[in-house]
């Protein structure tokens, strides 16, 4: 069936200004990095896209190596895009990043002007794109001098192949030499995504002034802890087919009693504003006006929903603010 967009799609979803930039992103963003690959049904991955655009969810963020297999988060959505969103295509911001293996040797990693444009290259053949709005380097690269790496992502935007530039997984150090290394070939940094949640609030400690001083916006990825922050785990088991019993990147052993102690206090206070723990703690991400996005993974274009409703909740009170800082700490 042809796609028809919700033509009311833009009445309710909130949009903040990326740093010193003329870009808009809506306050919820959807990521496909556990979501789309080869193992999810094409139509589960179809309704989620349609549902996220349907709520005014513009921004739609990859990667190289997102799958499994890698490669295959691209090819899928490419698949979809042509099917649904190629007429749509100047409403949306896709981003796509290189930094981590993808391909076999020495010119498949890190953080080379070989790898980053040879990998912006296969990106766009499997999107079919002609250029993505950002493109990410995906982490810091030690070993290559950061002016090869930032003339890289100079390259990709001066050829048109990326409108903009970003980071991601850098410190608040890298990310002022990235800034100040691309601002010699007069390209703005316009994008910075680090990990940011509850449980994880590293980016506290030196970030913040930097994407002040450079006009840097944010977009943070797993602020829901890949599922910790969520009603997932608070009876203290681990479901079938949840991220902890199926996923890498989750280990069962994070589910521990320091872990329930906190997350169900939190949840507690969610309840007591009419949220589901998840919606609190996207609320509790987007009090920060230095974050201009928070980047969802979703399996359901239900549970996209459920958490885009977030964005339904008043601001938190500073009462409210201090009654969830002792449980909202860095978690081992």
């Amino acid at each position: 069936m042809t796609y028809v967009p919700n033509d009311r799609r833009y009445d309710t979803m909130k949009y903040r200004r990326t740093g010193r930039s003329g870009l808009l992103l809506p306050e919820i963003s959807l990521g496909l990095w556990q979501n789309f690959g080869d193992a999810r049904s094409p139509d589960s991955q179809r309704a989620t896209l349609r549902k996220a655009f349907d709520l005014g969810v513009t921004h739609f963020d990859l990667a190289n190596n997102y799958g499994p297999p890698y490669g295959s988060a691209e090819l899928n959505f490419g698949r979809i895009f042509a099917d649904d969103f190629r007429p749509f295509r100047d409403e949306l911001i896709i981003s796509t990043k290189a930094g981590y293996d993808m391909w076999p040797g020495p010119y498949g990693d890190h953080g080379s002007r070989k790898y980053l444009l040879a990998s912006l290259d296969a990106s766009l053949g499997r999107m079919g794109l002609n250029y993505v709005d950002i493109f990410y380097h995906h982490r810091p690269d030690l070993e290559t001098p950061i002016e090869e790496t930032a003339g890289a992502l100079a390259s990709a935007v001066t050829s048109g192949k990326a409108l903009y530039a970003g980071v991601s997984n850098y410190t608040p150090e890298q990310t002022q030499a990235m800034a100040d290394a691309l601002a010699v070939h007069n390209i703005h940094l316009l994008i910075q995504q680090p990990s940011y949640n509850m449980f994880n609030r590293t980016i506290e400690r030196g970030l913040f002034p930097v994407l002040d001083k450079e006009g840097i916006g944010a977009v943070v990825f797993v602020p829901l802890a890949q599922g910790l922050l969520t009603d997932r785990y608070l009876a203290g088991a681990i479901p079938a087919g949840s991220r902890a019993a199926t996923s890498a990147t989750l280990s069962s052993d994070r589910i521990t009693d320091a872990y329930l102690e906190r997350a169900r206090a939190l949840n507690e206070i969610a309840r007591n504003r009419g949220q589901t723990l998840a919606q609190l703690a996207l609320t509790w991400i987007l009090r920060q006006p230095h974050i201009t996005s928070a980047l969802i993974g979703a399996s359901s274009s239900e549970q996209l929903e459920q958490n885009v409703a977030a964005l339904d909740f008043p601001a938190l009170t500073a009462d409210e603010l201090a009654e969830i800082e002792p449980y909202a700490t860095d978690l081992p």
